[in-house]
């Protein structure tokens, strides 16, 4: 018989490979932080040892969830500023607390509450674009999840960077520190076109070709954005990046609501996935993304949560469900997008953002073993018919059960193992007399 480190079990093998193979008494082998075999659990417990088993009786597995668009340390600020336009919202509450509070401290505490959040909620990977990335990477690396970790880049100063020079100095810090850790995985972040010109843009795409690290941005994100942009350079969001050459499968964009069709299609054509974010869009009224048609044009769309301050969770569960069923209110069409769709989106689709499909999304031999258990045993899930539409439709973040990254277990049986949950929260809650003075 092989050893393995981790043999976890499953009434429910959700696979999201390429095939969508579904095994039904399942159990996947786990040795090194990686999947080493997957199929019936009487098979797999027949050639192997663990130190760990892990039973699978009323639980379904299926990949970690991929959160491709997040502000994670933004959590303190949830329910700082609710009810506003994007631009009021940014400008007139959130950039102003932000200059008051962020530092290294902040992040580093904030960061804890975050991954918590996600852990307890299926999250096993997010791509976030916020400031001290260096703070930010301490902390999800304690927690054990996977992080994408963009350094915020702005054509002005901000309490991370004074210059353009800092800005950029600082992801070179990141990719110093961090490129090639098997948990944290730099990232450059300029913002938006309406916060840094075009000649930003192509410097930090020079940065990322240089350096064989992604790009995460916002785009064409409300109305507002399309017509600042159209007024200043005479293009719309989409056609100014792609008429500087920046458009690439390197890129990932974030929301993407008010594309035409020309744009779809050019981003269809250069490879360039979009981040989904239809809980934050809709919280402020920010519009919906025609990603039915993205998705028919052949544009990888994935899932974000955005932040907790415009959400205001992290719970990708939630945010599946919510897809899933306002687009087929939008198409008028029930089919518009089913539930394996949508978890593709959240899953597969996430990691394909990432440049980093052969390594998560799936549970398939070779892969890194980031993997979720979901607990059945619930009357809101009883009865069974149908996983997917279980896991899309009718789950919520408190069925999660079991979380591993890496091979490593981050909760078991609905308990953190890598962060105190009670410290986290009391951490957390001794920012909130600082963070309400800025509350209007």
């Amino acid at each position: 018989m092989k050893q393995a480190d981790i043999i976890i079990c499953g009434d429910y093998v959700v696979t999201m490979n390429e095939k969508m193979d579904l095994i039904t008494k399942g159990a996947i082998a786990i040795k090194d932080g990686r999947i080493i075999d997957i199929g019936q659990e009487n098979s797999i417990r027949k050639n192997y040892l663990s130190k760990t088993l892990i039973d699978g009786k009323d639980k379904a597995l299926l990949p970690g969830l991929i959160n491709t668009h997040t502000h994670a340390a933004m959590v303190y600020y949830r329910g700082l500023a609710d009810d506003l336009p994007l631009k009021e919202w940014w400008e007139q509450h959130m950039f102003p607390a932000e200059t008051k509070t962020l530092s290294h401290e902040f992040i580093l505490d904030a960061l804890e509450l975050a991954c918590l959040e996600m852990i307890k909620s299926g999250v096993t990977t997010f791509n976030d674009m916020y400031f001290f990335g260096d703070s930010a990477a301490e902390s999800t690396i304690k927690s054990g999840i996977r992080g994408i970790i963009g350094v915020g880049i702005l054509d002005f100063p901000s309490v991370s960077a004074k210059t353009q020079e800092e800005y950029f100095n600082n992801v070179q810090v990141l990719i110093d520190k961090y490129k090639g850790h098997e948990l944290i995985t730099p990232c450059i972040s300029p913002h938006a076109l309406y916060t840094c010109s075009p000649e930003t843009f192509k410097k930090a795409q020079e940065m990322a070709e240089k350096h064989d690290i992604s790009i995460h941005i916002h785009l064409s994100e409300t109305e507002w954005e399309v017509s600042e942009i159209l007024s200043r350079y005479g293009k719309r969001p989409v056609n100014l990046l792609h008429s500087i050459g920046f458009l690439s499968q390197r890129v990932l964009a974030a929301h993407c609501v008010w594309l035409n069709d020309e744009e779809i299609d050019l981003l269809a054509q250069t490879g360039t996935s979009v981040s989904h974010c239809l809980e934050s869009n809709m919280k402020l009224a920010s519009g919906f993304a025609p990603i039915v048609k993205m998705i028919k044009s052949g544009v990888n769309v994935s899932i974000g949560t955005d932040g907790a301050a415009s959400n205001n969770d992290l719970s990708m569960i939630g945010e599946m469900s919510t897809v899933a069923k306002v687009h087929k209110a939008i198409e008028k069409d029930p089919t518009a997008i089913d539930d394996r769709t949508t978890l593709k989106m959240a899953t597969i689709n996430g990691a394909k953002a990432l440049a980093m499909e052969h390594l998560i999304g799936s549970l398939e031999k070779g892969k890194y073993a980031d993997i979720v258990s979901i607990n059945l045993k619930k009357p809101h899930l009883t009865p069974l018919y149908d996983i997917y539409s279980h896991i899309v439709y009718s789950s919520i973040s408190s069925d999660v059960d079991t979380v591993i990254v890496n091979g490593k277990l981050l909760m078991e049986n609905g308990y953190v193992l890598t962060l105190d949950e009670d410290e986290v929260i009391k951490k957390s809650n001794k920012w909130v007399d600082q963070i309400s003075k800025f509350k209007k």
